[in-house]
């Protein structure tokens, strides 16, 4: 990714991967309905191509989220017992660099990984879970890992792209890509110091107490005890509660990955206690989202000048996390809301959307061949290379046609006036994914 600027909220810590993704994803539709040019090359430096690659998910530009989202579709098709094309797996075996690592996306596979690619722990994270799923690629999954863990930092935590500050969504998706790969997450400590991926995450977890938790970044709301920061503030180095950050950060410290399954009933409901453990703070961090999530059923997102809004795809790591870390109640009633809200939206959004909400119903027991109406397991096959096989039967009728789930985008006019505020600054500030500036 473009080593630039991005974002910040209030509290100057900046948005989490996730939610950027679903930003460049809008940024791009947003950009072809206002007659915008397209990006000029890709995150390995190489021009963007006419068309997106044989054997990719998804029809929108793949420059910041390629890897990412065909390794989301591979991890949802597993769960629902659907062996993708062998072209589809072909193509993200041929991201790998020769070093292990992957970045968002080559344009040209066939050439070596240029020494200066931004190269993505994130992006890394995903496919090693998915080469686990996939079956028979050990050798690519031990060479990932073993580069994930050549670029720990010291406080036991990742960055986005190695040499940044770590940030808790990057830790959180390291630990479940190191747990796929068969390591011991908590043994796995930092050259200097010593420290753990589980003392990282510790690290941005909030004191039940602390006066200045707010998930505004503004201070004085005692809702955000017990959540976890993104990044500590730039400036003062306080935390601030990202209810993004708290999601991924409870699967992480609870050491499970992006598909985790429900664990058991948390018997402690929702006291927030002081955390000197992991299974602590994942534990208050879980209560922080059903605090949140109780009055509404879903998490909010907002741009500069716009009003709340729903974000489907956080509320949906949110209840994987709250599943995983035995809050089955609060789950599965944001789950219904998904449900009956979210198809629309990954529809507009493709495959890693698809994705994300088959896990939400993985993990609380609801069937994601009927979600909603939709059966977003033949919905997500319709946006690649038609599987080898599959288990459901033929697409609903709330589905549409081979790789069509992405061809109308529907953006909404909040996207494009948040696209307006950021055209003068450039599109690396608004889809640099969770990379700091470079003074970090």
């Amino acid at each position: 990714m473009p080593a630039r600027a991005r974002p910040r909220s209030p509290a100057g810590e900046a948005p989490p991967a996730m939610t950027v993704r679903r930003c460049a994803a809008a940024l791009a539709a947003a950009t072809a309905v206002l007659g915008g040019a397209a990006p000029a090359a890709f995150a390995d430096g190489t021009p963007s191509p006419a068309a997106v690659p044989p054997g990719l998910y998804g029809t929108k530009d793949p420059q910041y989220d390629g890897v990412f989202r065909q390794s989301l579709a591979f991890l949802a098709q597993e769960k629902a017992g659907v062996k993708p094309a062998a072209r589809a797996v072909s193509w993200l075996t041929g991201q790998q660099c020769e070093s292990g690592a992957f970045t968002a996306f080559r344009a040209d596979a066939a050439k070596p990984c240029d020494p200066k690619a931004m190269l993505d722990t994130n992006a890394t994270s995903a496919a090693v879970q998915a080469l686990v799923a996939l079956g028979g690629h050990d050798d690519a999954v031990k060479k990932g890992a073993g580069w994930l863990k050549s670029v720990q930092n010291d406080d036991g935590g990742w960055a986005y792209n190695p040499g940044s500050k770590s940030d808790a969504n990057s830790t959180a998706i390291v630990i479940g890509a190191l747990a796929a790969a068969g390591e011991k997450p908590a043994e796995v400590k930092s050259a200097k110091g010593g420290k753990s991926p589980f003392d990282g995450l510790l690290a941005f977890a909030l004191p039940c107490d602390d006066p200045s938790a707010s998930s505004e970044g503004a201070g004085g709301d005692p809702n955000g005890g017990g959540a976890f920061a993104y990044q500590a503030d730039l400036k003062t180095g306080k935390l601030y509660a990202n209810a993004d950050a708290t999601a991924a950060a409870v699967t992480g410290s609870l050491g499970k990955g992006l598909t985790a399954t429900a664990g058991p009933a948390d018997a402690k409901g929702t006291a927030c206690e002081k955390a000197t453990t992991p299974e602590q703070a994942a534990h208050n961090g879980a209560a922080y989202l059903v605090r949140t999530l109780a009055p509404t059923g879903f998490l909010k997102s907002a741009m500069p000048g716009a009003a709340d809004q729903p974000d489907f795809g956080n509320t949906a790591d949110a209840v994987v996390a709250l599943a995983a870390a035995g809050q089955a109640q609060q789950a599965k009633a944001s789950a219904d809301w998904l449900a009956k809200n979210a198809t629309a939206w990954a529809k507009e959004n493709g495959p890693a959307a698809y994705a994300q909400l088959v896990f939400a119903a993985d993990a609380t027991g609801a069937d994601p061949t009927n979600f909603g109406g939709v059966n977003l397991v033949t919905s997500l096959n319709a946006t690649g290379p038609a599987p080898e096989s599959a288990a459901s039967p033929a697409a609903s009728s709330g589905t549409s046609d081979k790789k069509s789930d992405e061809k109308n985008d529907g953006i909404s006019v909040w996207w494009i006036v948040g696209v307006g505020l950021v055209a003068g600054i450039g599109v690396g500030f608004l889809i640099s994914g969770r990379k700091k500036n470079q003074q970090l």
